[in-house]
């Protein structure tokens, strides 16, 4: 462990030079390319400077140990040390665990009404409302690409990006099937119905990251429908891109231009190509989804919100709270942590592969 965090120390040295160097600080690329990979390792070297510091006033309070007049003082001293040691020795463990390369990403979401007609639309409105309260609580801006309401309120599709400093990290979880069981508005009989909506996570990607070749495109151009203002219905703004070798197919209506709606469907679209190929690849190498927090599977169940009970579940940690008015409000930071903290957990004992 060391020797990785003295390799570390050193390249984040050597990182703080080449940004001094003028051939670098005119390579706006590159500049920013460094730029990143220093914000990455600076908390690891932060605490790695600090366990240092611990392990030589441990030394220098060994020392005070043969001193008469210091020994108690320094066998306190020692015991608080020895304690800092261990807890900075865990939080390194957990800071050179292998990084998730979209962790500091922008995070494209989707989230569509499934099994529950209705009720399950309304719940998609539910949950899309539980997002834009956690993310304005995260301090992180929404912007929506693209929506269709259900007949009796919510959405039986919306389509979103999540701006914010490392909004995948935390958003990334909440990939799958979110169940609902509550008495619906649309139940006359006062009976309580289960419903689901779907949730899918995606990290917001460059151009780098995957290639489009334009002649695979099929771009159609409408009317839009819906909010929007002046023009709406008027003005061919709303943009429908088919992406032709795979069939993907997105949608944007959301801005009032056409060139807006474009650009924001393109970053849907990279998105959505991005998450199949990383899903093909996964697949390949075996059963390692398997052993994560979810399979990444939207079909899988990984959350019930019992309305009844106040009570929400989350099926992958067994993690339950009873404050479901709270969780729907947006307080979605402690089942948030609970999850990252149990993903490092079984990194540590190796039940991912690395």
């Amino acid at each position: 462990m060391i020797e990785r965090l003295d390799l570390i120390e050193k390249r984040y040295e050597e990182i703080n030079n080449l940004l001094m160097q003028n051939d670098v600080i005119q390579d706006v690329k590159r500049s920013r390319e460094l730029s990143i990979e220093l914000s990455n390792l600076e908390e690891t070297v932060n605490t790695y400077r600090k366990y240092k510091k611990v392990l030589s006033d441990i030394n220098e309070a060994k020392e005070m140990l043969h001193d008469p007049e210091l020994s108690l003082m320094a066998k306190e001293e020692l015991s608080e040390l020895e304690k800092l040691q261990n807890e900075l020795e865990d939080e390194l463990k957990v800071l050179l665990l292998p990084k998730d390369e979209n962790d500091g990403k922008n995070v494209v979401m989707e989230i569509r009404g499934a099994a529950g007609g209705d009720e399950a639309n309304i719940f998609a409105g539910d949950l899309f409302r539980m997002y834009q309260k956690y993310c304005e609580n995260e301090g992180f801006k929404i912007e929506i690409v693209d929506y269709t309401e259900g007949v009796a309120g919510g959405f039986s599709q919306i389509e979103f990006i999540v701006k914010g400093a490392n909004a995948y990290s935390k958003l990334k979880y909440e990939n799958g099937s979110h169940r609902v069981q509550r008495v619906p508005v649309t139940e006359a009989n006062g009976r309580i119905q289960t419903s689901t909506a779907t949730v899918l996570v995606m990290p917001e990607v460059e151009d780098v990251n995957i290639e489009i070749n334009p002649n695979d495109l099929r771009i159609d151009v409408y009317c839009a429908s819906g909010h929007g203002g002046q023009g709406v219905n008027t003005t061919p703004s709303a943009v429908r891109i088919t992406h032709l070798p795979t069939n993907t197919v997105v949608t944007c209506q959301n801005e009032r231009s056409q060139i807006q709606n474009k650009e924001q469907a393109m970053r849907v679209l990279r998105a959505r190509l991005y998450e199949a190929k990383q899903r093909e690849q996964d697949e390949k190498v075996g059963n390692e989804r398997k052993s994560k927090i979810g399979t990444g599977d939207r079909s899988e169940k990984i959350r019930t919100y019992n309305y009844p009970q106040n009570r929400v579940t989350d099926h992958r940690i067994g993690y339950t709270t009873n404050n479901l008015d709270r969780v729907m409000n947006g307080a979605l930071k402690d089942l948030i942590e609970a999850l990252i903290t149990e993903d490092q957990k079984r990194k540590l004992m190796g039940e991912i592969e690395q």
